[in-house]
């Protein structure tokens, strides 16, 4: 059976039924929906609410405590949401919402690059994460999550890491600093397996990007608090602002003859 259309356009009695079934499930299946799982509704609302008003409140951390929080969170989330958690973790304590509506463990996919694509280092996208939600847009002077994000960046590419020595570490060996020159998860982690002659799934690199993360985190912690003292004065540039376009200054260390290879797996 086949009826006509407000657009003169034909449509089948089955297209009929089940465009019918739709608007039924606009208004009741939500509803029905809403009953299997308890709270869908009110929790909904909240986090409209709560989440969508920004920037968030702060509170001051402990930079070691935080990065120790960091360092065992990388064992569960890996890099990006380590930093996340060690941070937003407390600050739901400290001051509830919006930090307690906050997903967390979404962005576990931080891992590896992205995805394990190599791109921006999870870690470096986590501390982005925090200090655009904490400190928001561009207000006055250095009040841009932005610019601290990009700074966290380039203090990441220049420091040689990892740094931090946890309390109880998963590998007790001592682990070789490097110095990545870049943002990104595949020259890092590359050129420190060089370094170490680690391969990828060793617990030694595994330990590396935990301690590393710890290092991220504490560092982001230091800037937010004296951002909180009302004593940071950033230090972070937009590459784009000088080259114009969305760019590195140090292409070479991906691209030619540097790019990094991993060390030979052994057979077993």
């Amino acid at each position: 059976m086949k009826l006509e259309q407000a657009t003169g356009g034909e449509v089948t009695r089955r297209e009929l039924l089940f465009g019918a079934g739709k608007c039924a499930l606009g208004a009741a299946g939500f509803t029905a929906l809403a009953s299997v799982v308890p709270g869908m509704v009110s929790n909904a609302h909240a986090l409209g609410g709560t989440t969508e008003k920004w920037p968030w409140p702060y509170q001051k951390l402990d930079p070691a405590t935080t990065a120790e929080i960091a360092y065992k969170e990388w064992y569960r989330v890996f890099c990006g949401a380590a930093v996340i958690s060690a941070v937003f973790g407390q600050l739901r304590e400290k001051v509830g919402d919006p930090y307690k509506s906050f997903p967390i463990d979404a962005f576990i996919f931080l891992e590896g690059g992205t995805s394990g694509w190599g791109t921006i280092c999870g870690a470096n996208a986590g501390a982005n994460i925090v200090t655009n939600l904490i400190i928001g847009p561009r207000i006055s002077g250095t009040d841009d999550g932005m610019l601290m994000g990009s700074e966290i960046m380039q203090w990441y590419s220049t420091t040689a890491l990892p740094r931090y020595v946890p309390k109880e570490p998963k590998i007790k060996a001592d682990l070789p600093q490097t110095v990545s020159n870049s943002p990104l998860c595949h020259l890092s982690v590359g050129k420190w397996m060089k370094a170490a002659n680690k391969e990828l799934a060793s617990p030694e690199r595994k330990d590396r990007c935990a301690r590393l993360t710890a290092d991220v985190t504490a560092q982001l912690v230091t800037h937010l608090n004296d951002w909180k003292d009302g004593k940071y004065k950033t230090k972070g540039i937009i590459p784009a602002a000088g080259y114009g376009i969305q760019t590195q200054h140090n292409c070479t260390e991906c691209h030619g003859s540097n790019v990094p290879s991993p060390p030979k797996a052994k057979k077993t």
